[in-house]
């Protein structure tokens, strides 16, 4: 997967980790190690060069990245469920819930400032030396979408080829699409080829 393919249209972190990775027809699959690296790089949740150390973390530690790449796949797929769940107002399953619980549980730390090539940015540093608090950010996010609860602007992209999430914070809260450039251009270009041949 190109990081140039992992454009991020969901306006929130778990709602881009929810879609990840960002080509509709793959949204609702695992991640493997290296999408799930290149989402944390592309979302700077990591910086490159900790994600090229991640990357190797594969075949030095298999065992560390498959427990962590596993809990992500959860969390991923608890997150589609959940926000399923918000967009058809029905009630959101406590056991969709729970895998962002246990990543919050196990993430204790905190947030610092931290050089990267010249300039400030706000990192998370763990607390412990596990992999888990590769989530935090993600869990933290999907928490606060949840506790907004009914009053959520969480959509469902209008296409129904699509399946990717988003979060509408347009002015009149009526946008349908995941990506005007991307839906919702194929949708004008298909109205319009309908309404030639009629």
């Amino acid at each position: 997967m190109s990081k140039t393919s992992s454009i991020l249209l969901g306006g929130r972190l778990a709602i881009d980790f929810a879609n990840a990775p960002a080509h509709p027809a793959s949204a609702s699959r695992y991640l493997s190690w290296e999408e799930f690296v290149v989402f944390l790089e592309v979302a700077n949740v990591v910086s490159r060069e900790r994600g090229s150390t991640l990357l190797v973390l594969a075949r030095s530690d298999q065992q560390a990245a498959e427990l962590v790449l596993a809990r992500a796949n959860l969390l991923k797929h608890s997150l589609r469920k959940a926000f399923s769940a918000l967009v058809k107002r029905d009630a959101v399953a406590r056991e969709w819930v729970e895998p962002i619980n246990t990543i919050l549980r196990i993430t204790e730390g905190h947030d610092e400032l931290v050089a990267d090539s010249g300039k400030w940015k706000l990192e998370y540093i763990a607390r412990e030396g596990g992999l888990d608090w590769l989530l935090a950010a993600v869990a933290r996010s999907a928490a606060e979408i949840l506790a907004d609860g009914s009053s959520t602007h969480l959509r469902l992209c209008a296409n129904p080829g699509c399946g990717l999430f988003f979060w509408d914070n347009s002015r009149t809260h009526r946008r349908r699409w995941c990506s005007m450039a991307v839906c919702g251009n194929r949708h004008k270009v298909a109205s319009f080829a309908r309404r030639r041949t009629s």
